[in-house]
């Protein structure tokens, strides 16, 4: 099957970015390297939240993946191949969490014998709370996220060789609906793995639920940031509409409702129950200047995309869009900084360096994963049947492989 190649501007773009992201994520993991001698109280944690933030990045991808070949549409046709790649350094990131093995004793507290010999609550939470258990489930974590991811992008690149083949898109179907379900269970368990039990007297039902929206808001930030930096560029310019465009503004303005949504239930019922197991967690992150950080996640995360986000005229415009996109990415930092650290500096601000180094270290080498993978199929779907593009596909026959 003849395939329309990507315009060499955009093959060549995409090159210099892996180029450049694999060099400043050296760079940043030597800072951040260094940083482990220069503050090893704030190393383990600041680690965490960079490399939590790339997970949820990755994770964010694999849903809305699963979601498109779940239920179709054009909006997710186009960002396809933008969300393939981005799955794509799920391995990375596996590898990068034996650093997070090497930091429990220091993350978790309930990895200390003599702690929970002296609490009762932890020893109730020992059958799940433990470090053996806690790498079986992170492996089992992995192996399903990357094997989803790895399945889904064989089958999707074997599609575009034989579009014909109603086979190809069963499996992906047939593996995406009750991916989307899995991958419900698999984020609630690591979030409360990795994130909630952190401080392990404390306890929501709706944090997994959380991350798993906070991750989809994540991924489509992403995507549509990547995307929208690609539609000047052929085939993009052809394919994509502003239908198009607004549509993936409407996803972005749905999941940050929901994760919205999700954080206020949580908050109001924590707060008017007034019970103290469960409302130290707030306390701890709304007094000592960390109630500063959580008005501006309220305002940046919420009120501000939302707002914009319900002007039609912000969704159908690539550049408007891409800095909403570009605002609510850098807020999942913040609020995952704002979940993550005030557990080691309760009641008392602290805005440690190490998680930039942290997130530019891991970022730069997920990039540049991400734009290799990107260059090698750096085209939509453009034979499957519902993304009906045949102007761009006879303008493309003078520029076949």
């Amino acid at each position: 099957m003849n395939r329309i190649q990507a315009d060499e501007r955009l093959i060549g773009r995409l090159q210099s970015y892996q180029k450049i992201s694999f060099i400043v994520g050296v760079v940043g993991l030597l800072v951040l390297a260094a940083g482990y001698f220069l503050s090893p109280d704030s190393f383990f944690p600041s680690y965490l939240i960079g490399w939590v933030f790339w997970v949820q990045v990755a994770l964010g991808a694999l849903v809305i993946l699963m979601i498109q070949h779940t239920v179709g549409g054009r909006w997710g046709l186009v960002i396809q191949r933008v969300v393939e790649a981005a799955t794509q350094p799920l391995p990375l990131l596996a590898v990068f969490f034996l650093v997070i093995l090497a930091g429990i004793p220091q993350l978790y507290e309930w990895s200390h014998a003599d702690v929970v010999a002296h609490d009762e609550l932890l020893q109730a939470k020992a059958p799940y709370l433990n470090t053996p258990f806690f790498i079986v489930r992170a492996v089992i974590f992995f192996v399903i996220w990357i094997g989803l991811a790895w399945l889904l992008r064989k089958w999707s690149i074997q599609l575009d060789e034989d579009p014909e083949n109603t086979a190809l898109r069963k499996k992906l179907r047939n593996v995406s609906a009750p991916g989307i379900l899995v991958f419900g269970l698999t984020v609630t368990f690591a979030s409360v793995d990795w994130m909630m039990s952190l401080e392990p007297h404390w306890y929501s039902t709706i944090y997994g639920m959380m991350f798993g929206v906070g991750s989809l808001a994540a991924g489509f930030a992403f995507g549509t940031i990547v995307l929208m930096n690609m539609i000047r560029y052929k085939p993009w310019n052809k394919v994509i509409q502003t239908l198009d465009v607004s549509d993936l503004g409407n996803w972005l303005l749905a999941s940050i409702m929901l994760w919205g949504y999700l954080a206020f239930s949580q908050f109001l019922i924590i707060w008017s129950a007034n019970l103290p197991e469960e409302t130290t967690w707030y306390l701890a992150r709304t007094q000592g200047g960390w109630e500063w950080v959580a008005l501006i996640n309220i305002f940046l995360h919420f009120f501000l995309p939302f707002f914009f986000l319900l002007v039609r005229g912000t969704k159908k415009a690539p550049g408007r869009l891409k800095k909403i996109a570009w605002l609510v990415l850098i807020m999942r930092f913040v609020d995952l900084l704002w979940m993550i650290y005030p557990a080691f500096s309760p009641g008392k601000l602290v805005l440690p360096w190490l998680s930039i180094a942290a997130w530019v270290g891991i970022g730069g080498l997920f990039l540049g994963i991400f734009f290799r993978q990107l260059a090698q199929v750096s085209v939509p779907p453009i034979y499957d049947p519902r993304l009906p593009v045949t102007q761009v596909t006879e303008e493309a026959h003078g520029h076949v492989s």
